[in-house]
């Protein structure tokens, strides 16, 4: 439940034109539903301004088509699942119509409401194309969060011209998400370019002294760059939430 459905269902209360009754089954659930192995929070978005999104990995199919059914009986709005293989994808269209699988992303979106749009937009940029999976993480989730999102790919330092050619698109955004692995130089450099709050995302792209990511986050959190926050390795998920609120703001 979200701040405009609670709104409208207690201005139908006062309205008489919903039971008392029926309101209070309503909100019975608030804040969370209690499945035995998920306690469903259907308090966040009210909480955070974003509904819970459900982590795919480690759970059963069993498990993730409970969860999403709960879901559908208690919010209108649109459900995101993450890090979902295509298995995942196939249980919940068994429930739902609605479910889009995007696949780049590894994310699965039942789509019951338009995506709403800023107008600032979020800039989604990776250094090379392998980082492109992370990449589309954040930019489905951003686009799910209400966000106008456009995106930069394959402009990483070993051409940088390719980005200086950029500078525009990068100067009119809101705020960026920079996506980058080997030694996550990319950061720094676009930081040095803008005004604009950077979110940092360290990927796991990278042959052995990248340590799996590790280089990356290091070389991030120590840039001399200021104006950058960093996030967790692959956490294209996080970045976009961070993002989003900035945007919003």
């Amino acid at each position: 439940m979200n701040v405009d459905q609670l709104t409208k269902l207690l201005e139908d209360v006062k309205n008489h034109e919903c039971e008392v009754n029926t309101a209070l089954e309503l909100l019975k659930t608030l804040p969370y539903e209690d499945l035995s192995y998920a306690k469903v929070d259907h308090h966040r978005e009210l909480r955070n301004g974003y509904p819970e999104v459900i982590y795919s990995p480690g759970k059963s199919l069993n498990q993730i088509k409970g969860i999403v059914e709960n879901m559908l009986t208690r919010s209108t709005g649109n459900i995101l699942a993450s890090r979902a293989e295509r298995d995942v994808f196939d249980t919940i269209k068994s429930i739902t119509p609605d479910a889009i699988y995007y696949e780049e992303a590894r994310s699965v979106v039942v789509k019951r409401e338009e995506y709403k749009t800023t107008e600032d937009y979020i800039l989604v940029v990776t250094a090379g194309t392998s980082d492109i999976p992370v990449a589309e993480e954040a930019a489905v989730t951003a686009m799910v969060m209400g966000n106008q999102v456009k995106r930069l790919y394959d402009v990483g330092v070993a051409g940088i011209h390719r980005l200086l050619g950029n500078v525009p698109i990068i100067n009119h955004a809101k705020v960026i998400i920079v996506v980058a692995g080997m030694e996550g130089a990319l950061a720094s450099v676009v930081g040095g370019l803008t005004d604009k709050p950077i979110v940092a995302v360290p990927t796991s792209i990278g042959y052995g002294a990248s340590f799996g990511g590790i280089s990356a986050l290091l070389g991030m959190l120590t840039s001399c760059a200021s104006g950058i926050g960093v996030v967790n390795i692959d956490n294209g998920f996080g970045a976009a939430c961070m993002a989003s609120k900035i945007n919003k703001l």
